[in-house]
């Protein structure tokens, strides 16, 4: 079975390199599209670019609402994102509890990132109660040795 590249790929792999270049008008005008079609990967990027005003005006709500739909998904960074705009009640009403879900949902998928931020939770009592045993457990799970 050979691999046909889609002009929709071509599109989105265009958008992520401008992104990534951080020619964020380019991006925007190619990511917006695939976002509103449903590609998880453009809708993290048009959030990010919406939460922070980067080649768009800024738009909370469709910041929060493209990186909801990219969470429930599956896309790990974007659960990272979502846990993040919970947690510090960015384009969303705070909420430790839904952080806490989602950096658990990223950090399962082993990103170091959620995982400490999810120990540092369980360490400071966060959303949740202290638990010193399950934070020296997501610390490890993050590559640090003893905290």
């Amino acid at each position: 079975m050979t691999e046909q590249i889609t002009d929709q790929d071509m599109e989105l792999s265009s958008g992520i390199a401008a992104f990534e270049a951080k020619q964020f008008s380019r991006a925007a005008g190619l990511l917006s599209p695939l976002a509103e079609a449903g590609d998880p990967e453009a809708q993290y990027r048009v959030a990010i670019m919406a939460q922070n005003g980067l080649g768009m005006v800024e738009n909370p709500l469709l910041a929060f609402s493209y990186m909801k739909a990219a969470a429930e998904s599956g896309l790990g960074i974007a659960q990272h994102g979502l846990g993040f705009m919970y947690m510090e009640g960015e384009c969303t009403e705070q909420d430790p509890k839904r952080a806490l879900a989602w950096f658990r949902k990223a950090a399962e998928q082993g990103l170091a990132g959620s995982q400490t931020t999810l120990a540092m939770m369980y360490e400071e009592g966060r959303g949740v109660d202290k638990d010193p045993e399950e934070a020296r457990k997501w610390y490890h799970m993050a590559g640090f040795d003893e905290k």
